[in-house]
C-alpha cells in the first residue's frame, strides 16, 4: 500500500476492518442477495465499531479521522464481493449523514446524526426522481409551507435503503418558480403519514433494498428543514463531488479485487500443459489491465488528499467516476472472459461482481452527464465553486480542522491504537477458535 498516504496508523485499520467483515459480514451475505434484506444487527455493529463516524466529529460519537479511512472503508467493503451491501453501508453513512452534519441543526444532529453514527438509525437520501434522472434541477416534488409545517408531495427512485431505513433526507420545491433556485432539504422520519416505499428488483446490488417512493400530503415539521429555505440544490450539488469520488474509489477497490481473483485462478488453471498465466496474450491484456487499474488508484488518492486539504475537486472527482467506473467494467469484463465458462457461474464471483459493477457507470450521475460537465469545465472555461456563506464555513471548517488536527493526533492515535489494537486481539482470538 502506498505510504505516500497511508501510515502505519492506516494500515492497522485496514487489516481489522477487514477481519471484521470476515467475521461479521461475509458469513450472511450470500442470505443477504438471496433476500434483498440486510438485517438489523449488522447496522447496529457497525455502529458499535465505529465505522459509520470515521470521520464525523468526537461530539455526536464519532472518531473525526481523516478521510483515507473512508478510502480504506470503501476499498475493503468492495473485497467481500457484495455492491449492494458496501453501497447500502456507504449511502447511508456519506449521502444521508453528511446532509445531517453539514446543514441539520443542533437539534437535528442530536436526533439523527448521533443515533446514525451508533447505527441505530438508518438512512436514505432522496432526490433522483422517476422522470428527473440527472436532472436535479427539473425535480417535480414540491414541500409547501402551511403554519409551522410543510405538506410534501411527489415521488423518488432509486433510493438506496429507501425500504428499511428510519429516515429519509428529502429535497423538494419549496418555491418551484424559482426553478433549480427554489429546492430544500427535508429530514423525514420513514413513519410519517403518506409515505409509501415500492421494493425495486434489480440486475445488480442485491443485497441493498434500492425504492421507489411517494410522498402524498406528508406533513414535515418546519423544524425538520435543513439549512436556509431554497438553498437545497447548492446544498446537493456540493456533496456531489464527494459521492463521486466515492463512487471511482469503488471501482477501483472492484477492479483491483478482480484481478487478483483472476490472477489465482490463472496461476491454477492448466491448459496445454501449462498454467493459462503463461500465455503471452493474457500476460499482455493482464499488464494493460493492471496499468489502468493502478492509474485510477493513485489518481483517486491524491484526490482524497486535496479534499482533505479543503479544495473543491467537482472536476476531478467527475474525472475519477467517469474513468475508474469505465475502466472497473472493462476489467471485470475481461476477467470473467479468463475464467471462461467457470466466469459465468454463479459459485464464481466475477458474475456477481459483473452485475454490480454495471451500475457504477450510471449511479450519482451518469457517465454521459459527467463528461458535459467535464467538457463545460475543460472546453467553456465553466468554474463550479462552493457560493458564498456555504463555501465559507466548508473552508473555516475544513481550515478549524487542519489548525487542531496536530494538537489532537497524539491522543487520536493512543485511542487508535488502544481501539483498534482490541479489534485485533478479538480477531486472532477469534481465529484461534475458528481453526479448531
Amino acid at each position: 500500500m502506498s505510504s505516500t498516504y497511508f501510515t502505519e496508523e492506516h494500515e492497522l485499520f485496514r487489516k481489522s476492518f477487514r477481519d471484521f467483515l470476515q467475521k461479521e459480514v461475509v458469513p450472511h451475505i450470500e442470505k443477504w442477495e438471496e433476500t434483498g434484506t440486510i438485517e438489523r444487527f449488522i447496522w447496529e455493529k457497525f455502529g458499535e465499531m465505529g465505522y459509520f463516524g470515521l470521520t464525523y466529529p468526537e461530539k455526536y460519537g464519532g472518531l473525526d479521522l481523516d478521510l483515507f479511512y473512508t478510502t480504506i472503508f470503501l476499498e475493503e467493503l468492495q473485497r467481500i464481493n457484495s455492491g449492494g451491501f458496501a453501497a447500502a453501508m456507504w449511502a447511508h453513512s456519506y449521502l444521508a449523514m453528511t446532509h445531517l452534519l453539514k446543514e441539520g441543526d443542533e437539534r437535528i444532529k442530536e436526533e439523527y446524526l448521533a443515533p446514525s453514527i451508533a447505527g441505530e438509525k438508518i438512512g436514505c437520501l432522496c432526490i433522483t426522481e422517476p422522470f428527473g434522472g440527472s436532472d436535479v434541477a427539473g425535480m417535480k416534488s414540491t414541500a409547501v409551507k402551511q403554519g409551522d409545517k410543510y405538506i410534501l408531495n411527489g415521488s423518488k427512485t432509486f433510493i438506496t435503503n429507501g425500504v428499511y431505513s428510519d429516515y429519509l433526507i428529502v429535497a423538494a420545491k419549496t418555491s418551484p418558480e424559482k426553478g433549480g433556485k427554489g429546492m430544500s432539504i427535508f429530514v423525514v422520519d420513514r413513519d410519517t403519514p403518506g409515505i409509501s416505499s415500492t421494493k425495486l428488483d434489480k440486475l445488480g446490488w442485491r443485497a441493498s433494498d434500492t425504492a421507489e417512493i411517494a410522498f402524498d400530503n406528508v406533513e414535515i415539521p418546519a423544524e425538520n428543514l435543513m439549512g436556509e429555505e431554497d438553498l437545497g440544490f447548492n446544498y446537493i450539488m456540493q456533496h456531489f463531488a464527494l459521492e463521486r469520488l466515492i463512487m471511482g474509489i469503488n471501482a477501483h477497490a472492484r477492479s483491483e479485487y478482480a484481478l487478483e481473483y483472476t490472477l489465482e485462478y490463472m496461476g491454477e488453471r492448466m491448459a496445454f500443459g501449462k498454467t493459462i498465466d503463461k500465455f503471452q496474450a493474457l500476460r499482455h491484456t493482464v499488464a494493460d489491465m493492471a496499468s489502468e487499474v493502478e492509474m485510477c488508484k493513485e489518481f483517486n488518492y491524491s484526490i482524497v488528499k486535496r479534499m482533505i486539504d479543503g479544495v473543491y475537486v467537482v472536476k476531478e472527482a467527475s474525472m475519477s467516476k467517469l474513468l475508474s467506473t469505465k475502466i472497473a467494467d472493462e476489467v471485470i469484463y475481461k476477467c470473467l472472459q479468463m475464467l471462461g465458462g467457470y466466469g459465468y457461474m454463479e459459485d464464481y464471483p466475477l458474475a456477481r461482481m459483473f452485475r454490480d459493477s454495471r451500475l457504477g457507470p450510471i449511479g450519482g450521475g451518469t457517465s454521459e452527464i459527467l463528461r458535459e460537465i467535464i467538457a463545460k469545465m475543460v472546453i467553456d472555461g465553466k468554474e463550479y465553486k462552493l457560493s458564498g456563506e456555504i463555501g465559507r464555513s466548508r473552508r473555516d471548517e475544513e481550515q478549524g480542522r487542519r489548525e487542531t488536527r496536530g494538537k489532537r493526533q497524539e491522543s487520536r492515535e493512543e485511542r487508535s491504537y488502544l481501539k483498534f489494537g482490541i479489534w485485533n486481539l478479538e480477531f486472532d482470538a477469534w481465529c484461534l477458535d475458528f481453526s479448531t
